[in-house]
């Protein structure tokens, strides 16, 4: 089997009507051992609140963090504590500020400023946060993204913030008590989790009622979390569901909870036995759940973009053109709404736009979807000249960033004139990436004496070929004229397409004895040459072309040709023709050369221009065909933790399409290319068909692939459990399942006639439920027992107290900090030896705790 650093890759490459060559990649001399990748891309990083500026009544952003969080509380802004990230309640409204903090953001990098409203949010609320959002907007200056955010609706860079999920909780939060509880068991709450790529989860009502087919639901009795799969969920979802019930296994209970899977409900009898108990039996079935309206790419595909001005008193909205859009169509004096199939809503604002513009932004748009008659939920992102989103750029045909586009002429040139180091590429995969160059193009290769047997079964071999290597190959489909520049670094320089077929032209005739083959490029990674019609007027001055004749050949240069193109031209042309070739410069042909040609005519002379470099960043999509047609999910600043062994993940990097795919998701394996053509023609920006679409493997990554993640783990997945050996494996769990299921069967369950849910006595029955909680809540253990013979050392006060659950020394209990205190430290800070404690109330216990910084 190949190791997880090596690659292997096969290349479909499709002329005109004809597929030929097939590629060895490393199959011959595979590269050595990766080093440490550098960091590449942007990635999702963890980070605190902020604290408040009190003088200005802005916060102060700290400048080593990158997520930033305030909810509104009495007609305030007040920071969210990070434990609570990712929890937000519906009568709240909420602001989010993303400060990317990656090694490869500039000091330039756009920030993101996301304005949530929950669905029960009251109109007071909602000004005070769209109040607090423009003063800091003003505050940040230029370069900002703001985003509306609408509960149950958010934008894909929003959802890409919280993994593994949102959690919306009903009701709004009173100022006395804690976003988060941690360590609290007396709770009985239902949970409804959809776990799409961006798994999000509702507080509903604790009923049977509230289920159905399709999605995940959480019981949390507090000690104990019981997740019931949907017999319609995948086990993508259902992988999806368990990360988050274990994330709240963790954040909320110090990882005390027992948790218990219900996959088939036939097998789990003793956990549907604790469900019924709380949720009572279960009357009639399960309805399936209305599918979730999903953005098809035909529809994001139907772009318009309109010119929004004042004439009078009045806003003038004009619609001014539709796909594929020119970004010299946005003018930096004027405001503009680009309507991306109702799907988004953008609002663009020039730089030289005024301040009263820029302020009416967000009523501008919100007005423009009211009169759309579109929903109210609508996503809205406003963007400032400069700081453009991945997102809203790929709208448009090509995007040029002039700071971006100098620094690419001046150093790619560089880069590409130098002999590539193999070794230089694995341990440096974000230089093969902007390169695309998964080696220097050496090894063996197969297919250049193909029959048109062999070349109609091309595809057929490739797969032959993968299943040799186990599936290890890296398959490439290449379309002519489209070759990449590791593709043509495997010819070395040499590749040469010819028209139609061998001794034919293409329409059934013998082949003409005068030829003429373009020659293109400055060194062997660059190089190609191609047949192009015997006529004069198929001649370029910038280039360089051979001309084949009965008796004689022309190698003929351009006046705008450079020395690296001589030097290259003179090396291919011995692989068309082994004749003496007479060397020729334009302007001092030979009546012979013109007569070959038909006669003079005219043709290109004017020099050619430097190739437009556009300034797109990678992006990165996970697809699925549930509900019928394609459907592409984003995830924004993403990293390797984004791909999952049940995803097919699209990664578009503008000039290549990357289709990766998980290891329980092979059998997607043809569905896949054909998805990658159907993103390029339901483009918006109108992409060539011919882009080159790569099928990679999980565990056989090139570096061009792995070079846009941020430090790529090539042995990330190599002990990776999937989720029927986390379920089979337990989960801690079966202990508190059995001791939990033989308390309720020791009692007659008494039953509401109303509802037939369980009465007081079998609540009771349940250890670590909401009653039995609330007991333990009053009572503390006998002194001398309970925490304290947990500490079996003593620790210093710094080390315990104020410090957060991961800032622990290795082996303490985060539930009991205080007793790893020495007695003297002990009574020097609570005023009372460990016995007198903990002979107290359990609640008083909690509650001096919290004062005293051990909670």
């Amino acid at each position: 089997m190949p190791q997880p650093d090596k690659c292997w890759g096969v290349s479909c490459w499709a002329g005109t009507g004809i597929q030929l060559q097939c590629w060895g990649g490393q199959w011959a001399e595979p590269g050595p051992e990766p080093g440490p990748a550098l960091p590449t891309g942007r990635v999702k990083e963890r980070a605190v609140s902020s604290r408040m500026d009190t003088n200005r009544g802005l916060p102060a952003i700290q400048s080593h963090r990158d997520l930033h969080i305030w909810i509104t509380e009495n007609l305030k802004m007040v920071p969210v504590p990070e434990r609570a990230y990712g929890n937000f309640f519906e009568e709240h409204c909420y602001i989010v500020l993303h400060v990317p903090q990656s090694l490869k953001a500039t000091s330039g990098a756009p920030k993101d400023l996301h304005y949530w409203v929950g669905k029960e949010a009251g109109v007071e609320a909602q000004g005070t946060a769209g109040s607090f959002v423009q003063h800091l907007q003003e505050a940040l200056g230029g370069a900002t993204v703001q985003h509306r955010e609408a509960q149950g609706h958010e934008s894909a860079c929003f959802r890409s913030y919280f993994r593994p999920g949102i959690i919306y909780r009903k009701g709004g939060l009173a100022s006395a008590l804690k976003h988060v509880e941690t360590n609290v068991y007396n709770i009985q709450r239902l949970l409804h989790i959809r776990a799409g790529k961006h798994v999000s989860a509702s507080e509903v009502e604790l009923s049977w009622h509230s289920f159905n087919k399709s999605d995940i639901f959480l019981l949390d009795l507090g000690k104990m979390m019981i997740q019931w799969n949907g017999p319609k969920t995948s086990t993508a979802e259902k992988a999806r569901g368990l990360a988050l019930t274990r994330s709240l296994q963790d954040r909320e209970r110090g990882g005390r909870a027992q948790i218990g899977v219900v996959d088939d409900e036939a097998e789990a009898t003793d956990l549907m036995q604790i469900m019924e108990a709380v949720l009572g039996c279960r009357v009639g079935n399960l309805h399936t759940a209305m599918p979730s309206k999903s953005t098809d790419q035909l529809q994001k595909a139907n772009v318009r973009l309109y010119h929004v001005y004042e004439k009078g008193k009045d806003v003038v909205i004009q619609e001014l053109s539709t796909c594929p859009l020119a970004q010299d169509l946005l003018q930096k004096e004027d405001c503009y709404i680009l309507d991306q199939g109702g799907f988004k809503i953008y609002v663009w604002q020039g730089r030289m736009t005024s301040l009263q513009e820029k302020k009416a932004a967000f009523s501008r748009a919100l007005g423009f979807i009211q009169a759309k008659g579109y929903p109210s939920y609508t996503n809205v992102e406003v963007v400032d000249e400069g700081a453009e989103s991945a997102a809203f750029k790929q709208l448009f045909r090509s995007w040029s960033g002039e700071q971006r586009k100098n620094k690419h002429l001046r150093g790619m040139g560089k880069l590409l004139q130098v002999k590539l180091d193999v070794g230089k590429l694995h341990s440096h995969p974000e230089l093969a990436a902007q390169l695309r160059m998964v080696d220097d193009g050496s090894g063996k290769v197969e297919g250049l004496q193909a029959t048109a047997h062999e070349i109609k079964a091309l595809k057929g071999n490739a797969e032959e070929l993968d299943l040799q290597y186990h599936g290890a190959l890296v398959q490439e489909h290449v379309t002519m004229g489209s070759e990449p520049p590791h593709f043509l670094a495997i010819f070395q320089g040499q590749l040469v397409i010819f028209q139609g077929s061998a001794g034919h032209n293409g329409k059934g005739q013998p082949e003409s004895a005068t030829r003429l083959f373009h020659v293109r490029g400055t060194d062997s990674y660059n190089t190609w040459t191609l047949e192009v019609p015997a006529r004069a007027s198929a001649l370029n001055s910038n280039d360089i072309f051979l001309l084949a004749t009965a008796g004689l050949c022309y190698l003929w240069f351009g006046k705008g040709c450079s020395g690296d193109q001589r030097e290259m031209a003179r090396t291919v042309v011995t692989v068309i023709s082994r004749k003496d070739k007479e060397m020729v410069l334009e302007g001092q042909e030979p009546p012979h050369f013109w007569e070959a040609l038909g006669g003079q005519a005219p043709y290109p002379s004017s020099k050619r221009l430097p190739e437009d470099v556009s300034d797109f960043q990678p992006r990165l999509f996970e697809c699925s065909i549930q509900m019928g047609p394609l459907v592409l999910t984003e995830v924004v600043f993403f990293s390797q933790e984004d791909l999952d062994k049940y995803d097919i993940m699209l990664l578009d990097t503008w000039e290549e399409i990357f289709l990766w795919l998980g290891a329980a998701a092979s059998e997607w394996k043809q569905e896949a290319v054909a998805w990658g053509r159907e993103y390029l023609k339901t483009h918006p920006a109108g992409r060539s068909l011919a882009t080159p679409i790569m099928l990679v493997k999980q565990g056989h990554e090139p570096p061009t692939f792995t070079g846009w993640f941020h430090n790529w783990d090539p042995y990330k997945w190599t002990n990776n459990q999937s989720y029927e050996e986390v379920v089979e494996g337990g989960l801690g769990a079966v202990s508190a399942i059995s001791e939990r299921t033989a308390q309720v069967s020791s009692f007659r369950l008494s039953r509401s006639p109303r509802n037939g849910r369980a009465g007081p006595l079998a609540l009771w029955a349940l250890k670590g439920s909401k009653d039995s909680s609330e007991n333990e809540l009053e009572r503390g253990p006998k002194a001398g027992s309970g925490p304290r013979s947990v500490a079996s050392r003593s620790l210093p006060r710094e080390q315990l107290r104020h410090q957060a659950v991961e800032d622990l020394p290795e082996g303490v209990d985060p539930a009991h900090k205080e007793s790893y205190l020495s007695d003297s430290d002990f009574q020097d800070i609570f005023g009372k030896s460990k016995e007198e404690f903990y002979s107290m109330a359990k609640w008083r216990q909690q509650q001096q705790k919290k004062q005293l910084g051990f909670f």
